[in-house]
């Protein structure tokens, strides 16, 4: 009961309610924070392996700590791979695999925590299923938030409204562009403002000038990596860390440069494919299909739908703290229907 590794893990809390932290502020997590969690996990199973008795035991632990990595390692790069969380939430579900591979223990006030185990006994599952099942509050948030602003829809539960003229200071993807449907990532969108050195204000004041690839400055800015930090707050293109507009591009596009309509300006609308080719970033799977059809909807609608997306290190944290005082609440509630 409070083992010294068990009691080691909990610095995983105050470091989990961090990144969270991070999660809802930056949607960035740095790498540096991983590498700390990483050894006290070492420590953690080094020192508990050796203070068990006997080799069967030793074995069994080795078995579940297997099960642990073996099962939520390929299952978070499965996911990242497919898109379904960033890298970052990848990395966290990997580090609490070999960081809570069983169940700790621990004494409060006469009560053993946690209070609900499984059968199987591998506790990064229960914070795996515990965070999704958390998560799944999110969707329902985001539908009643945008009933009582008057917005009653099925899209409203994955997605909310915004001014246009605000959509550079959010995260997110903005819904229903692009050839797939999958919407235009609001950090490429930023890293493009960027990159060409202009806000999203002066695109939809002069559509038909910046639409023509032609309007592109000879010298393009680096584009960031979209952080909301890296751009003013009007979506203008800034320098790394200051909010001075410095780095912003001084070219006037030339007013002759004709319509929307004309050859030039259909090869490669607003640049995109251009953008794409220029920089050395993915920018988070973009297709110039996906920002031709942004930059049309941004620079001619008053009001856009946004996904913000979860950030999924918040439903994580809470998910380890549940697991940790009250244990898998699927397993529970299944215990109390009467199914277990």
């Amino acid at each position: 009961m409070n083992s010294l590794p068990d009691l080691l893990r909990l610095l995983a809390v105050p470091a989990f309610a961090w990144v969270a932290w991070r999660d809802i502020a930056t949607r960035r997590v740095p790498d540096r924070v991983w590498l700390p969690l990483l050894f006290v996990a070492g420590v953690a199973l080094l020192f508990e392996f050796f203070s068990l008795e006997g080799g069967p035991t030793r074995r069994f632990f080795l078995l579940r700590v297997g099960l642990s990595a073996g099962l939520v390692v390929p299952l978070s790069y499965a996911f990242w791979r497919l898109s379904g969380f960033g890298g970052a939430d990848a990395k966290a579900f990997m580090i609490l695999s070999v960081l809570f591979p069983v169940y700790p223990a621990y004494g409060l006030l006469g009560l053993t925590l946690p209070s609900v185990e499984t059968a199987l006994g591998i506790f990064s599952l229960t914070i795996v299923t515990n965070a999704v099942l958390v998560g799944v509050f999110y969707p329902v948030a985001l539908a009643a938030r945008n009933a009582l602003a008057g917005e009653v829809s099925l899209r409203g539960f994955v997605a909310r409204p915004v001014p246009t003229a605000d959509v550079t200071t959010e995260y997110g993807r903005l819904l229903d562009v692009g050839p797939g449907r999958g919407g235009l990532d609001l950090d490429a969108l930023r890293m493009y403002l960027r990159w060409r050195g202009h806000s999203l204000e002066e695109l939809r004041a002069d559509r038909s000038i910046y639409r023509d690839p032609r309007s592109l400055p000879e010298e393009r800015n680096p584009p960031g990596d979209g952080a909301i930090r890296t751009t003013a707050a009007d979506g203008g293109a800034l320098a790394e860390g200051n909010d001075s507009g410095v780095g912003r591009s001084t070219e006037s596009p030339d007013a002759d440069l004709g319509r929307i309509d004309t050859p030039e300006a259909t090869e490669d609308p607003w640049g995109a494919a251009a953008f794409l080719e220029d920089i050395d970033s993915t920018a988070y799977g973009t297709s110039p299909g996906d920002l031709r059809e942004g930059l049309d909807a941004l620079t001619t609608e008053e009001r856009v739908w946004i996904t913000p997306g979860i950030p999924f290190l918040v439903p994580l944290f809470f998910g380890l703290c549940l697991a940790l005082v009250y244990g898998d609440l699927l397993f529970g509630g299944l215990r109390l229907l009467g199914v277990l």
